[in-house]
């Protein structure tokens, strides 16, 4: 009697060795840039704060601000500063137009594997085609 019952299946958890070789779909990696690019300008936010400070202050503080740019401030020289204000361009466009896809399948009613999956590979398309065209600009390249 007992040699026809079903054996259950039995999971196992991933091991950290295994998640470099797990495969995401298009949709998880969002999801995960999703909540990094929220931290990361969370993170970023005193930075911004300084920016629009000195931006907005005075002629003579904005001066100051670009040459942060260029000459870089305390140590850190002016590339490095291009790079993190990169960064927070990536984060504010990417969790920007994620929000735009989630937005647009709650008020859809798009829950569809394929929808999800080109929807997914938009976000990531445009959030890096813009981030690239941006930091071009930022960089000089234009």
């Amino acid at each position: 009697m007992t040699d026809n019952v079903k054996k259950r299946p039995v999971y196992t958890n991933i091991h950290v060795a295994q998640i470099v070789s797990y495969r995401l779909p298009p949709a998880g990696i969002v999801s995960i840039l999703h909540r990094v690019s929220g931290l990361l300008m969370f993170l970023l936010l005193p930075f911004v704060v300084w920016m629009l400070d000195n931006s907005l202050s005075s002629e003579i503080s904005f001066a100051a601000f670009t040459n942060v740019f260029v000459a870089g401030v305390v140590g850190l020289p002016g590339g490095l500063v291009k790079l993190v204000a990169l960064g927070l361009i990536w984060a504010y466009l990417h969790h920007f137009i994620a929000g735009v896809r989630h937005l647009w399948m709650d008020a859809t009613h798009s829950v569809s594997k394929a929808q999800g999956h080109s929807s997914a590979v938009l976000t990531l398309v445009l959030s890096l085609a813009l981030t690239a065209l941006l930091g071009a600009k930022l960089f000089g390249l234009y």
